[in-house]
């Protein structure tokens, strides 16, 4: 269809965000029309004047990063992809809107040369990323200074992200770390699914965030002198901004808008059309005027001098400080890690001391942090217990990004979620902690770094009743079970110091896929006592000691039980009974290794003994329904860890004679 040649109009430009928006969820028979029609202005002011990125260029590392934190208006990130230019987003994704195989799904799947920035859905969790983010740009920032990292982290957030508690921790962490440079455009539009948000929700979003030590704004989201302003109020201002956008949700649906009927399902026919006839819009499905997409186009260029003057500016920086920076952004570890950890494994073989893997996880941090600049630490508030502080991890402290050491305080989701943000941003590979029990706080940050497939890992310590006399509150005995059920998530039980090592190797050697790093309280004996340089635990599990003759008792066990199988490998044998002693620190890695190796390790026709300070469940896989287990069957207690083991029955005995009844 042919343009009239009048000069394009803002409205022009926002109301291809709405049309494309509902005409793709009307496609789909499925999706939320609501938030990008009422978000449209907001998101056509941010690209248009502010935004720096560049649409041929979308992972283009000093851009700006644009964060969709209510991922069910998905429709409003790419429709600003299609219009800008993104080489992705084309418009026939945006024809197969939620459809499998397409890059438009339901709710953003994160994907940098598509401008998804992170995976969103579930709510608050972007805007926990988007701190992580903020930070990462701080950090960078500190090491490599304004010619090469000097961007902001824009957030689009709604009644719903706030709600949810992660919002609390991600931005109190924010407000107290200064990250100016972060600012969250709140579609203020008072609706939920259920209904009017006043059901439910009468927080005064102001009020709070100010208490944050926030810069905080309330302006009308459709008029775009006010969006304008606020946001240039908020780029001058030091402090993260929260920027209360009053909205209608479904902006320009005559019947529906205002109501929850357009959050989440299609409009239908017939409000589609008096939609189109309501904003002048006479175009059919998915058509928009040439000279509106010659409009976005241009925004999408409109970063290309500004990129190719950041090229220049790498190129004239001195070799040593580009190959660090490129180095950092493409993840890659230096060189000599190897090395490292072989020397540490020697001298643990050699010495053989008794060491909780807590506090070995802390002796090769001490090797790693300085060896890696890009390695940023942290912990929930529990850094003496988590030993996750070296003598080289300087704090980062609120406007003094240049430290190594990120003080989370009891804020155990909002540091998972922003650890993820770290990552995803580049240039920053984040470890952070607390115990293992309160992974349940962190798990919904955990499984979207596996969804993501982002280098993240979790050091959880406490992690088995080992831990004594905090009692079952604290004492995590299905967790691990319910770790090892996330897809594409190595968790990792060492037995000892060399395996702790190893465990730490393959996590940051492994750059897709998220690690959880479940360390003991208490003591445990050296087991591996000819560590070579090859690291075994990378196959996941491996015979740690043979039988001698052949096998009758296969004994599997992880972390500190595996002293535990051994002392009764010892008295099989002693009987004349051949047992084998397996080491499994990651079934997950175990699970990928050829199945002719599985068979060899697990062995065939001998009686499997399972010994894990945990639940069974998961342990059938390798020992079968009709193998012995020996774990726990209920909650722990309070006492000293080895009264308990006692108390539950976790001890050598206890395994020798769960194989001679299975023999």
């Amino acid at each position: 269809m042919s343009d009239s040649p009048r000069t394009v109009t803002h409205t022009d430009m926002a109301n291809a965000i709405r049309f494309l928006s509902l005409d793709a969820v009307e496609a789909a028979k499925s999706g939320h029309p609501g938030m990008p029609m009422g978000m449209a202005d907001v998101a056509t002011v941010l690209f248009s004047r502010y935004l720096k990125f560049d649409a041929a260029a979308p992972t283009w590392a000093d851009r700006d990063r644009f964060i969709l934190s209510g991922g069910h208006g998905s429709m409003l990130l790419y429709s600003l992809m299609y219009l800008t230019g993104n080489s992705k987003i084309t418009l026939d994704e945006i024809k197969h809107f939620r459809q499998l195989g397409h890059h438009t799904a339901g709710h953003p799947e994160v994907d940098h040369e598509a401008g998804i920035e992170t995976t969103t859905g579930p709510l608050g969790q972007g805007l926990g990323n988007a701190v992580g983010f903020a930070l990462a740009e701080r950090i960078l920032n500190a090491r490599f200074g304004d010619d090469l990292v000097n961007h902001h982290t824009w957030v689009t957030c709604g009644d719903g992200d706030l709600m949810e508690g992660i919002s609390h921790e991600a931005c109190s962490l924010a407000g107290h770390l200064k990250l100016g440079r972060l600012i969250v455009l709140y579609d203020d539009n008072h609706i939920s699914i259920d209904g009017p948000t006043t059901l439910s929700f009468s927080d005064d979003v102001q009020k709070r965030f100010e208490g944050y030590h926030w810069h905080v704004q309330r302006i009308d989201g459709h008029d775009t002198d006010a969006i304008a302003a606020a946001i240039d109020a908020a780029l001058a201002d030091e402090r993260p901004s929260l920027i209360a956008c009053k909205t209608i949700i479904g902006w320009g649906a005559p019947n529906k808008q205002g109501t929850s009927a357009t959050h989440g399902s299609p409009l239908g026919k017939d409000e589609v059309a008096a939609t189109r006839a309501n904003l002048n819009w006479p175009y059919p499905p998915f058509e928009v005027p040439e000279a509106t997409i010659a409009a976005w186009r241009e925004i999408g260029k409109r970063g290309e001098a500004e990129r190719l003057a950041w090229d220049a500016r790498l190129l004239k920086t001195p070799a040593e400080t580009r190959a660090a920076f490129r180095q950092a952004n493409t993840g890659v570890l230096p060189s000599g890690l190897d090395g490292i950890l072989a020397k540490f494994k020697a001298e643990i073989s050699e010495t053989k001391p008794s060491l909780a893997t807590r506090v070995a996880s802390g002796q090769v941090l001490e090797l790693l942090v300085p060896a890696i600049p890009e390695l940023i630490g942290g912990s929930a508030d529990l850094t003496p217990s988590n030993n996750t502080k070296t003598k080289a991890s300087t704090d980062i402290e609120p406007g003094k990004y240049g430290g190594r050491y990120v003080r989370y305080g009891v804020r155990e989701h909002g540091m998972a979620a922003a650890m993820n943000g770290l990552a995803l941003h580049g240039g920053v590979i984040p470890y952070g902690a607390t115990f293992l029990t309160f992974t349940d706080y962190c798990r919904p940050s955990i499984r979207l770094a596996a969804l993501m497939r982002q280098r993240v890992v979790f050091v959880m310590t406490h992690d088995s009743i080992g831990l004594g006399e905090d009692g079952p509150t604290h004492q995590p005995v299905e967790h691990v079970a319910a770790l090892r059920a996330i897809p594409h998530l190595m968790v990792f039980r060492p037995c000892d110091a060399v395996e702790t090592a190893e465990a730490w190797q393959i996590a940051l050697e492994t750059e897709d896929a998220p690690s959880v790093l479940a360390l003991t309280r208490q003591n445990l004996p050296t087991l591996r006592r000819n560590a070579n340089a090859e690291n075994l635990s990378a196959k996941g599990g491996y015979i740690l000691e043979e039988a001698t003759g052949t096998p009758r008792v296969l004994l599997v066990a992880t972390g500190s039980e595996v002293s535990i199988a051994k002392e009764a490998r010892e008295a099989l044998e002693a009987e004349g009974i051949g047992t084998r002693l397996v080491s499994m620190p990651c079934s997950a890695l175990f699970d990928r290794q050829p199945s002719d190796y599985r068979r060899r390790v697990l062995g065939q026709g001998v009686v499997r003994i399972a010994v894990e300070a945990g639940v069974r469940q998961g342990w059938d896989h390798y020992i079968g329904p009709e193998g012995g287990f020996v774990g726990m069957t209920g909650f722990g207690a309070s006492g000293p860890y080895d009264q308990l083991y006692k108390h539950f029955g976790i001890t050598a005995e206890a395994v020798v004679a769960a194989a001679k009844a299975k023999l």
